[in-house]
């Protein structure tokens, strides 16, 4: 028993003796020191870009390519906090996935790429936080334009996401089709129109058909709307179509569907109505600023082969004189309109990191950032007004745009439409029909049609 309690007490001493050898805990980091690797935390965005895609005939090649070089950087400059994880989603399923993954308590990201477009269906949806507090204490918040602010806000003040970039629509022309200069009004359209077409030319290809849900709503159509002095709803969350000026408008584009003035495969869907401007068999494109991106390989009227298969084909042709930028047609007395949407960050409600996201937000924010930004991803005119004056933005390009919308009044095609992805199926289901399915119907009782379909759905 003696020898047990001896040998018990010798392996105690021996145990304390190690213990105290052992290494001392790690101290806490001081502050502004780089945390432990341990505690490095993933923050998760959603973009419609893919950094692992590099495929270089990809339609979001510059998106993609933009990612691959700045999670680098953003990882570099955040080493230590911040693990820059992205999660590709298709642009067109982006906002009903998050829906969807917010009403079900799933994962949703620390911040997720967006559309103004898409705002009122995410807010519907409680899908984001208000970033109103946050945002007004930073200090680019002074130098946004107020436009683009307001393309973010919410019916009920909130700021539902941040704008880093505008992305006004336009009128892309080839100008030696138009030797006498763009028409400035539906009538000088309408008589170039039948001079083209002498030649076996069109005088405009635009996003005419009902594909990806009724898209071509919120580009020519509504430019034709909107110029001639019409819209889509009262501003008071209606539809109004039928009104004299939508009218007017319809039977403007029915007129230049019927004439022969417009090429088939404007109605082909899948973006080929493309196809008729690169080859310049159609003298004019009205799309967004944006669509300079993917309108590759081009060749002038006078043969001229901008065939680099990227966005420096259009750009090159701007720079050369061959393309021009444009307003919309506009009736004596009108202005030009044309839809405006921005493209930014929104938070999500059930973040894990918001914090990852203000940190993020605030690097994009940065002179070093934002402009590389805005020409990317973006492919627009800068939210932050500093941007816009550098250097970056006084090519051709953003000359010519820049005129164009000074001369425009532009505004979001929603108007205060919510039930925005009902409302552009039912708008463009129902222009197409009187311009290009059966022009015989009469145009007041289709846009009451889809007007009254609306308005019952509220």
């Amino acid at each position: 028993m003696k020898r047990a309690w001896t040998t018990l007490v010798f392996v105690l001493l021996i145990g304390f003796v190690l213990s105290a050898c052992a290494a001392p805990a790690a101290a806490p980091s001081a502050p502004g020191e780089a945390a432990p690797a341990a505690q490095v935390r993933d923050f998760i965005t959603w973009y419609q870009y893919d950094e692992k895609n590099e495929d270089p005939a990809s339609d979001e090649r510059v998106g993609n390519q933009y990612l691959r070089d700045t999670i680098p950087q953003f990882n570099e400059a955040f080493a230590g906090k911040w693990r820059w994880v992205n999660q590709p989603k298709a642009w067109d399923r982006m906002t009903a996935e998050l829906v969807a993954a917010v009403q079900a308590g799933g994962d949703v990201p620390d911040l997720f790429e967006m559309g103004s477009s898409g705002l009122t269906e995410l807010y519907k949806n409680g899908a984001l936080q208000d970033l109103r507090e946050w945002a007004s204490a930073q200090s680019w918040y002074a130098d946004m334009d107020p436009n683009a602010l307001k393309a973010c806000t919410g019916p009920d003040g909130g700021l539902y996401c941040i704008p880093i970039a505008e992305r006004p629509h336009l009128v892309y022309v080839w100008k030696d089709r138009f030797p006498e200069g763009f028409p400035t009004t539906p009538e000088g359209y309408l008589a170039a129109g039948e001079r083209l077409k002498a030649e076996g030319l069109y005088a405009m290809t635009f996003f005419g058909s009902t594909d990806f849900n009724g898209n071509g709503a919120t580009r020519a159509v509504f430019m034709a709307f909107a110029s001639f002095g019409g819209g889509y709803d009262d501003g008071e969350g209606n539809m109004l179509l039928n009104r004299p000026e939508n009218v007017a408008a319809v039977e403007f584009l029915r007129t230049m569907v019927q004439s022969g003035y417009v090429p088939e495969i404007a109605f082909a869907g899948g973006f080929q109505e493309e196809e008729a401007f690169k080859d310049a068999s159609a003298g004019s494109f009205p799309t967004g600023l944006f669509g300079y991106r993917y309108v590759n390989p081009l060749t002038a009227p006078n043969g001229t082969k901008y065939s680099k298969g990227n966005e420096e084909d259009m750009l090159d042709a701007i720079a050369a004189g061959d393309v021009i930028l444009r307003p919309f047609p506009a009736p004596e007395g009108k202005t030009p309109g044309c839809n405006n949407e921005v493209t930014g960050f929104g938070i999500p409600v059930g973040a894990k990191n918001p914090e990852a996201a203000y940190d993020y937000i605030n690097w994009i924010m940065s002179p070093e950032q934002n402009a590389d930004w805005v020409l990317r991803p973006g492919a627009g005119f800068p939210a932050l007004m500093t941007t816009r004056a550098s250097e970056q933005f006084q090519t051709p390009f953003y000359k010519q745009a820049g005129e164009v919308v000074a001369a425009s009044a532009c505004r979001p095609w929603h108007g205060s439409l919510e039930r925005r992805p009902e409302a552009l199926r039912l708008i463009m289901n129902a222009v197409y029909r009187l311009i290009k399915e059966d022009p015989t119907l009469d145009i007041a009782t289709e846009l009451q049609r889809a007007q009254d379909e609306y308005n019952a759905g509220g």
